[in-house]
């Protein structure tokens, strides 16, 4: 990709760095809480290591598995190929392979530790809704994902997620306050403190770690539009799966629901105050931010478009 876009005032890998030093200050603040014990934290992060090293070394075969997908050939989706091999040459990186999971419901996503290993998956409603330049913006935002390296950011945020979690939990256990032995253990104050420490510590992991997906969602929308030249392609495509995804709704299962996080759009509904934990920024909010990077590169000389042909399934 020759030179970089950027779209004034965002600054997402600035806030992806700030949320993550945040994590590890709440990380460090209910350490402390719990005594400073170097045994405790260790354990932990070796947990959290662990549990998100596997998530993110198989993440291929387990996102697709959990789609129930199938591996297509050039013979069955050539259009599809098309678009994958000119985007994947364009960025300068290897062929990803390319399934299709057999659901109605409008979504597509990439996965993969690196590029060797990427996979991207469209399901059979997003290629029945969307024509063939629609496809291709949406291709460009799922394959920047793998080249921009957001499954391991993904997996990093997990792995402290999880510290967070089990060190608030040790607070039931061991209790608020490094000076044990001033404290009352038949405190009220201190009961509620240890409660609510162990209530908000994993209810802050979880909304830290899904603003750093919202960020990262936003980095793909742009470097995938610089990528494929026409950030109006792909807002006119989420603007598409997003009321295609309310007439043919994902089945809500552990599997869907673990790869979410990883599609192009959520698949599942959230209102009120679901919507703080939603790992994707709001659809129109991305939309008209596509349709300022669009005015920006008309306005710089750049031309976007593409054919707009349908691609079948």
């Amino acid at each position: 990709m020759n030179g970089k876009l950027r779209v004034h005032g965002h600054f997402n890998g600035l806030k992806t760095t700030l949320l993550f030093a945040l994590m590890w200050a709440v990380i460090m603040l209910i350490w402390w809480l719990t005594g400073a014990s170097n045994d405790t934290l260790v354990i932990y992060i070796v947990i959290g290591l662990v549990v998100s090293f596997g998530s993110y070394w198989f993440s291929d075969r387990l996102s697709i598995a959990a789609m129930r997908a199938h591996e297509v050939s050039e013979q069955d989706q050539p259009a599809l190929y098309a678009i994958v091999r000119e985007l994947s040459a364009k960025a300068g990186k290897p062929m990803p392979r390319i399934y299709v999971a057999p659901t109605l419901s409008p979504n597509a996503f990439a996965t993969g530790r690196n590029e060797r290993h990427a996979a991207v998956c469209c399901t059979q409603g997003i290629l029945q809704i969307l024509n063939e330049r629609e496809i291709r913006g949406v291709l460009g935002h799922e394959l920047m994902h793998v080249y921009n390296h957001d499954i391991l950011t993904s997996a990093i945020a997990s792995a402290m997620a999880t510290v967070i979690t089990y060190l608030g939990y040790s607070l039931m256990y061991v209790g608020g306050g490094r000076d044990r032995s001033s404290r009352s253990d038949s405190g009220a104050l201190g009961l509620i403190g240890m409660l609510l420490s162990m209530i908000l510590a994993p209810l802050g992991a979880s909304l830290i770690q899904m603003a750093i997906s919202r960020t990262r969602e936003f980095d793909a929308d742009e470097d995938g539009s610089m990528l494929t030249g026409d950030p109006e392609a792909l807002a006119s495509a989420l603007n598409k799966i997003s009321y295609g995804a309310q007439t043919h709704q994902m089945p809500h299962t552990a599997g869907t629901q673990s790869v979410s996080a990883m599609m192009i759009t959520n698949p599942f509904s959230s209102q009120g105050f679901s919507r703080l934990f939603s790992t994707h920024p709001p659809t129109d909010e991305r939309i008209a931010r596509l349709m300022q990077m669009a005015q920006e590169m008309h306005a710089s000389g750049v031309e976007a478009g593409g054919d707009r042909g349908q691609v079948g399934y």
